[in-house]
């Protein structure tokens, strides 16, 4: 086979790898901006679990995907989130174990967690819940992986190499090798 067809099906082949990678990226961007739209449309959100009271339903270092509801349609049984007092900072998701009153504006509610002996201490009293939809085992480790600034920056800068490579003038680049090759 001649050396210039060598080096043009090489090229060809690179040039697919590369658009095809591409392609992938902008599939997954794709992905996050209708998720993210989903999100905001659906009330849907996602809660990292750093504790095991859910085990095993929900283990610590899962992620949930939650979507608010209003209180009076949560039933014994759900799994739904809470906002704690401002004191704690973190939101509690344990299941729903006792309607105490639905009469009002807010419904009293107790929980307890899957793993405690004991329901929580106090009653809840809430307008509206996350309801805990689906849960991924181990994913909220992953992300808190992500959130590390050398992983962001070394995503960011692959990001970059690549972009730059894929608009990267072609004729630019040929004139280029071109000149090198008469000047020898």
């Amino acid at each position: 086979m001649p050396r210039d067809r060598g080096r043009g099906i090489g090229r060809r082949a690179r040039g697919l790898v590369g658009r095809i990678v591409l392609d992938v990226l902008a599939l997954g961007g794709l992905a996050c901006i209708l998720l993210v739209a989903a999100s905001f449309l659906l009330k849907v959100s996602i809660v990292m679990f750093a504790t095991g009271s859910m085990s095993p339903t929900i283990p610590a270092g899962s992620i949930a995907f939650v979507r608010e509801i209003p209180a009076s349609e949560i039933a014994v049984g759900d799994v739904v989130t809470v906002d704690r007092s401002e004191e704690q900072l973190l939101p509690v998701t344990h299941r729903v174990i006792e309607i105490v009153d639905a009469s009002g504006d807010a419904v009293v509610f107790r929980m307890q967690g899957d793993d405690n002996e004991q329901p929580d201490p106090e009653p809840y009293a809430e307008s509206s819940v996350r309801l805990v939809l689906w849960s991924i085992p181990g994913l909220a480790n992953v992300i808190v992986w992500f959130q590390n600034p050398f992983v962001l920056g070394g995503i960011t800068i692959g990001a970059t190499a690549l972009v730059t490579w894929a608009f990267w003038p072609r004729e630019q680049r040929a004139a280029t090798v071109a000149d090198a090759q008469h000047a020898d």
